[in-house]
């Protein structure tokens, strides 16, 4: 039997192989993991295991530390680099994907168990997110290792799963606080209001022992997170749990723009998460529609109580946030392992014979199209988001006297990060003052493409271009020393580049 199923085993191995290669290729690309990557590099860098820092004296209160601590440990372990920082996410997903193979094996088969480890391994959020910097990746680890435990106990089972699942309430509370119980409590009590007679096994859960587990393992850092940041508490529980979700546009968010959506947005994100298979499953389910099977999959539904849990832990997410303007395609995935068991079922249904032939083929060709995929992007078939080739220009350059490298405007998190937070946002005025002070031999700025005949003025006939990027182009100026004898830098400046 394990023969028989071997190639799909391999394919699996592939998939993420390739996306453990791409994790060591593609550059941070703003916004999102720049900006985590450098909370976590202040976070080595500083040793400050408490805290999370957005940048130095402003903490970062939109998110616990749980992943931060994974980066930053991974980053002492291998170093600074894109790949020790992603390679905590892409273990969190193997976890992921093994607890779906447990889930599914238990409430379907081994068939449906392997078919699903292929399902979502290849889901469109799930291979990004497996080699990203990002928070949601550890909530989802926790809130399925919680459902997958739960499931275990109602079925009978009353080993060491009935343990994790405090365990995962913990991971879930560290890694994105309160919202970790809400996904995992909601499907509970759906799947209770129906199958009330089912719920006497859930008495063997070590309710007390389990809540004081789970609360040794979170509380403390959110005491302490609160006794050395007053305010946190108020903004991360109110701001981050209502205030975001409630008010479109929400002004309170203090790093960055509240995301303005239709409201129902997250169900066309669930299309996109789960890209190509959720798509896939809708036809299938067209299909059976136009031959009138459809009652026969409501009534299998409603009437079995796994395939019930599946669908609530699976749609959980999309009922929470249906109503919440302010979203993002990540908010469905913790959705998509349980949507993949559902998926991965009628996959295994299909007349697959006349494709055994090329099943040896797609083993090898699968992880080929997919770093194939990843090469490309590389290449710069489009260019990407990211200052790490301007910044990498700067260094190779720079020599004593030279000014750090001044970004004109709003400076992105990546040249936050790629510089390790030498790099410097001012103004256009701010600028022109520079080039009259005593400060430095060379002047580094990176222009905005639409403002450099603005910003350089007078100045263009002495810069010398340096190199440009898809937002940025990189300029050094000489300061000659009749231009360098009116004064010094101001102490704002100073500050800011110190």
């Amino acid at each position: 039997m394990l023969k028989r199923f071997e190639p799909w085993f391999w394919v699996l191995a592939a998939i993420l192989l390739s996306r453990f290669i791409g994790m060591t290729l593609f550059p941070f690309v703003d916004t999102t993991e720049p900006r985590y990557a450098e909370i976590a590099r202040l976070m080595a860098e500083t040793g400050d295991w408490i805290t999370p820092w957005f940048e130095p004296g402003v903490p970062f209160w939109g998110k616990p530390p749980l992943s931060f601590w994974a980066q930053a440990a991974s980053l002492k372990l291998f170093g600074l680099s894109e790949f020790s920082l992603r390679l905590p996410a892409w273990f969190a997903t193997i976890g992921i994907i093994w607890l779906t193979w447990c889930l599914a094996k238990h409430a379907r088969s081994a068939v449906v168990a392997r078919w699903s480890t292929l399902v979502l391994s290849t889901m469109a959020l799930t291979y990004i997110s497996a080699g990203a910097v990002m928070t949601d990746t550890f909530l989802v680890f926790g809130t399925t290792l919680s459902l997958v435990s739960v499931w275990f106990v109602l079925s009978g089972r009353s080993d060491y799963w009935r343990w994790w699942f405090f365990v995962g309430l913990a991971v879930g509370l560290l890694s994105k606080g309160p919202l970790a119980v809400v996904l995992t409590v909601t499907p509970l009590v759906l799947w209770a209001a129906i199958f009330r007679q089912r719920l006497q096994p859930l008495k063997k859960l070590p309710w007390l022992l389990g809540s004081l587990l789970t609360l040794l393992i979170a509380l403390p850092w959110y005491v302490l997170a609160e006794l050395k940041t007053p305010g946190f508490l108020d903004y991360f529980i109110i701001g981050e749990h209502f205030s975001r979700f409630l008010d479109p546009g929400w002004a309170g968010d203090l790093y960055g723009s509240a995301h303005n959506r239709p409201k129902g947005m997250i169900w066309i994100f669930w299309l996109w998460a789960s890209f190509p298979w959720g798509i896939i499953g809708l036809v299938g389910f067209g299909f059976a529609a136009a031959r009138g099977t459809t009652k026969g999959i409501f009534t299998d539904a409603v009437q079995d109580a796994s395939t019930l849990y599946l669908v609530f832990c699976a749609i959980t997410p999309m009922l929470f946030f249906t109503l919440a303007g302010n979203t993002l395609w990540t908010y469905v995935l913790p959705s998509l392992p349980f949507s993949a068991i559902l998926i991965a079922r009628w996959v295994s249904q299909l007349d697959l014979r006349p494709w055994s032939r090329i099943r040896s083929g797609a083993v090898w060709l699968t992880p080929v199209l997919i770093t194939l995929f990843v090469f490309i992007g590389v290449s710069g078939v489009k260019p990407l988001k990211t200052e790490k080739q301007l910044i990498s220009r700067y260094e190779s350059i720079q020599r004593q006297g030279d000014s750090p490298i001044f970004y004109i405007g709003e400076m992105p998190f990546s040249a936050r990060f790629y510089s390790l937070g030498d790099a410097v946002e001012v103004t256009s005025t701010e600028f022109d003052s520079l080039l009259e002070t005593d400060g430095y031999d060379r002047v580094f700025a990176a222009i905005p493409n639409d403002a450099v005949e603005e910003v350089l003025g007078l100045q263009s006939a002495d810069a010398e271009k340096l190199g440009e990027n898809k937002r940025y182009q990189l300029f050094s100026i000489d300061l000659q020393p009749t231009k360098s004898q009116n004064g010094v830098v101001s102490p704002e400046l100073n500050s800011k580049s110190g």
